[in-house]
């Protein structure tokens, strides 16, 4: 029974997990670095790749605790190498590197979008291929194409900001609190949905669009701005905008982002021949909205879906260990010159 330790550092959490060949998750642990970005309202990146600097090794030992293992026990490390923070990923990379050549063991390099959907897997049975899979984050909202050999196939993505930096950006126009994400959708479960028509971007060229949704939040807060003496001005401020409208603006704006997401993947879904599944991964995936919408377009294409555990969805380790057992079943190694890279495009 292989074990694979995962280590993630692509971003501001540092991560360490241990899962074996079967899937199952011996242990996955998580530091969180909200409290140091929480202020600036979004990462640092310096502040980011220090901390992971002073976490990692801590988090590493906690992994193999908990998992009650030790380094002997250990056949493998993987780490998500691409894409991220490159200060961030040079920490996970080097530690990786580190620990394979003491230990003796493999190493293995991992796509960070990709392990997104290999998280699915988790404590799971694999996902049925070909599949179509959809990757929502803060940095990513992609729709692939897989084949039988998780070879993938781009099919759409944004011409602007991911959805989850517009749930981002919209948690900070609408005060909601920090991370964006999971604190709209926090909000909108008190709102009404249906109280504001906000615009569903529509690309010229297949994929998403979700800027226009936050311009559209902005000025439905504070009013359409004019220009006074060079100078921006809006003709409210936030703290006039009372509670009850901020938590019905948060539903309609987490309504028209959940039907702009639905739009370009419908078209991709009934684009697909000889299609198994439906499988997504990513932070948007935990929101529950995202969910049910996803069951409904499973539901009507008649096709497995497949998703992670909510803790699973957001950057974790225990996706780079699932990861990197599915390529080293492949045969995909890497050796000491594996190199940590800001933007890399799967395969």
């Amino acid at each position: 029974m292989s074990l694979i330790l995962g280590i993630e550092t692509s971003c501001d959490e540092t991560a360490a997990a241990i899962v074996d060949a079967t899937m199952q998750v011996r242990s996955n642990v998580v530091a969180s670095q909200h409290e140091l970005h929480e202020r600036y309202s979004g990462v640092v990146p310096e502040l980011a790749s220090r901390a992971h600097l002073e976490r990692l090794v801590p988090v590493v030992q906690s992994a193999l605790e908990e998992a009650s293992l030790g380094w002997d026990d250990l056949d493998a490390v993987a780490v998500g190498h691409a894409p991220g923070l490159i200060g961030s990923l040079l920490v996970g990379v080097s530690a990786a590197k580190a620990l394979a050549w003491s230990l003796g063991i493999d190493l293995i390099g991992v796509h960070h979008v990709l392990a997104h959907l290999h998280a699915a897997e988790l404590n799971a049975e694999p996902v049925p291929l070909p599949a179509i899979g959809l990757v929502a984050s803060g940095g990513h909202t992609h729709v692939y194409h897989f084949d039988e050999h998780w070879r993938g196939t781009l099919l759409a993505s944004t011409i602007d900001d991911a959805i989850g930096e517009a749930f981002d950006k919209a948690g900070t126009m609408l005060r909601a609190g920090y991370p964006g994400g999971p604190a709209v959708e926090a909000m909108a479960q008190s709102g009404d949905p249906l109280s504001h028509e906000l615009p569903i971007g529509r690309p010229k060229v297949g994929g998403f669009s979700f800027s226009g949704l936050k311009t559209a939040l902005l000025y439905a807060l504070r009013g359409q701005p004019r220009r006074l003496d060079g100078k921006t001005v809006f003709p409210r401020e936030l703290d006039d905008v009372d509670t009850s409208t901020r938590q019905d603006l948060a539903a309609s704006f987490q309504r028209a982002a959940v039907r702009g997401l639905r739009r370009g993947l419908e078209a991709a879904v009934a684009g697909a021949q000889n299609l198994q599944c439906l499988v997504a991964g990513g932070g948007v995936i935990s929101n529950e909205a995202v969910r049910a919408m996803l069951e409904s377009v499973a539901s009507e294409a008649s096709i497995d879906l497949r998703l992670p555990d909510r803790a699973c969805c957001v950057d974790n380790a225990a996706m780079i260990a699932a990861s990197g057992h599915i390529e080293r079943r492949a045969g995909r190694l890497s050796d000491l010159h594996l190199q940590a890279s800001a933007r890399a495009a799967i395969g």
